[in-house]
């Protein structure tokens, strides 16, 4: 469990290029780099009911992320809405790096998590103790703390020297921790679980039109952040 994922190497790589050409989509990356460090040392801390489970999801969610870059980068159809604008923003020189972060997060947590969840858990999900499905759903809030304690060095390192001011926190709400804590811990990721369990329930045919849904809502919320 001590070895980084694949993906960690490739957030490395990606970062140093966007970097040394002044790429914003660095400032999302760089947070994402920071949380799977510390997601892969809760792991190796033995802070999670099921280390397995939970390392093989946080590697089947860093594949939504660069499956959605590649897509982008080929100009790709079927690139996710929310993302295309994530990415389309950070070439905006006048997006600001907070909004660039606040894009990337809103598009991995609000819809890729979404999709990350189920394929995670449809295989064995009707199959599991009342208890291991508890545990489950335990190990996925426990990194909401992890996310908590990520926050402060993303402030410090990334944020804070690309963006002085933090105008834009203090006008969505106040200080970015706080914000950030507010609402992507205590409401995105409450709100995704229930969206994933919705999608395990759905038909077939109801998942399309779920899919459909949940990315107009995580476009909606991009709106907001852009103050558009």
């Amino acid at each position: 469990m001590s070895e980084p994922i694949p993906a960690s190497e490739r957030m490395r790589a990606q970062i140093e290029i966007w970097q040394a050409t002044a790429d914003q989509r660095a400032a999302f990356l760089s947070c994402y780099q920071l949380m799977t460090r510390n997601m892969l040392a809760a792991i190796d801390g033995s802070q999670f009911n099921d280390a397995e489970w939970v390392y093989s999801l946080l590697q089947h969610f860093a594949e939504y992320y660069f499956n959605a870059l590649e897509a982008y980068e080929q100009n790709s159809p079927v690139t996710p809405s929310v993302w295309q604008r994530a990415f389309e923003a950070a070439q905006d020189p006048e997006t600001l790096v907070l909004q660039n972060l606040l894009l990337g997060i809103n598009a991995h947590i609000n819809y890729d998590l979404i999709f990350t969840l189920a394929d995670m858990l449809e295989p064995d999900w009707p199959n599991l103790s009342a208890d291991e499905q508890q545990g489950r759903y335990d190990d996925y809030t426990h990194v909401n703390q992890i996310i908590a304690q990520t926050i402060d060095a993303v402030q410090d390192t990334i944020i804070e020297p690309g963006s002085p001011t933090l105008e834009l926190a203090d006008r969505l709400g106040g200080p970015l921790d706080e914000w950030i804590t507010s609402l992507m811990i205590n409401s995105w990721r409450d709100e995704v679980w229930e969206r994933a369990m919705l999608l395990l329930d759905a038909r077939e045919e109801e998942r399309l039109a779920l899919r459909r849904q949940y990315e107009q809502a995580a476009l909606l919320r991009a709106g907001r952040i852009l103050l558009s």
